[in-house]
């Protein structure tokens, strides 16, 4: 499985790096060049024949820093793809997508656009727990603990499986899901806020480095390859040495550009 981090942040800002600025984007995850796993940035990391490939866009909620990029990607195809792109989500996002974005009013419907016959998007509605067969990918959306509804989602490529938390605070399902999986080669989970936000992480319902060692333990799978993911810019270094204080074995923090290979 090859995954390319186009962004990894829980905001989108401009930060200070080693070796000059850091433009850290909101969650967009490329799933084997066709399988886009939320859609906070698309077209300001891919050309336009790289935004061609991708046949399904898998939405884990309706917050807006993991749907920004949706409507750009929309404008960009027009014209240029012969099959619509695959919206898939829980019926609460895709009716939010409707109701809220694609309206008309905030922005033009291209699930009806250019074409009612032919849009650019049409979408594919998601089961909790059941999986379906998408892009290549068998997924499966698990409830998670948010505050709006959202999914967390296991993603598999044959045998081979990873985990993608989706924005969560305490949950079970969705460990108790991966834990029967046995070709489980990673977890992906999300990290908000430093641990001295642990009231703000609670009532917005995220984790922080503290909580992300406790709900990994669930997994009983201690060797098992993290990457933490969602940080917020403004708190990134303090959540990333306290991630590293954690003693988790293979625990990673996202950066925008890399590629994972699974």
């Amino acid at each position: 499985m090859n995954i390319r981090v186009l962004g990894c942040h829980g905001s989108g800002q401009l930060v200070p790096g080693d070796n000059g600025p850091i433009q850290c984007g909101t969650c967009g995850f490329l799933v084997n060049d066709r399988v886009l796993v939320d859609a906070g940035t698309i077209g300001s990391r891919l050309y336009l024949e790289e935004q061609r490939r991708i046949r399904v866009v898998l939405l884990t909620h309706l917050h807006f820093d993991h749907i920004r990029e949706l409507p750009t990607l929309a404008d960009n195809l027009v014209g240029e793809i012969d099959e619509p792109v695959v919206i898939a989500a829980v019926p609460e996002v895709l009716n939010g997508l409707h109701q809220h974005i694609f309206n008309g009013a905030v922005y033009p419907d291209f699930f009806r656009l250019p074409d009612p016959a032919r849009p650019v998007f049409v979408t594919h509605q998601l089961r909790p727990g059941r999986e379906d067969l998408l892009g290549g990918l068998g997924v499966t959306p698990i409830l998670v603990n948010h505050v709006v509804p959202t999914v967390g989602f296991l993603l598999r490529a044959g045998a081979q499986t990873v985990l993608y938390s989706g924005d969560t605070y305490r949950t079970d399902a969705l460990w108790q899901a991966a834990k029967g999986v046995t070709g489980l080669k990673a977890a992906f989970i999300e990290t908000s806020f430093p641990n001295e936000m642990d009231e703000l992480a609670r009532v917005a319902k995220h984790l922080t480095p503290a909580l992300l060692a406790e709900e990994f333990a669930k997994l009983a799978r201690p060797e098992l390859p993290v990457y933490a993911y969602h940080l917020k810019p403004r708190f990134r270094e303090q959540i990333r040495q306290e991630l590293g204080q954690l003693g988790i074995h293979h625990l990673t923090a996202l950066e925008e550009g890399q590629t994972l290979i699974l």
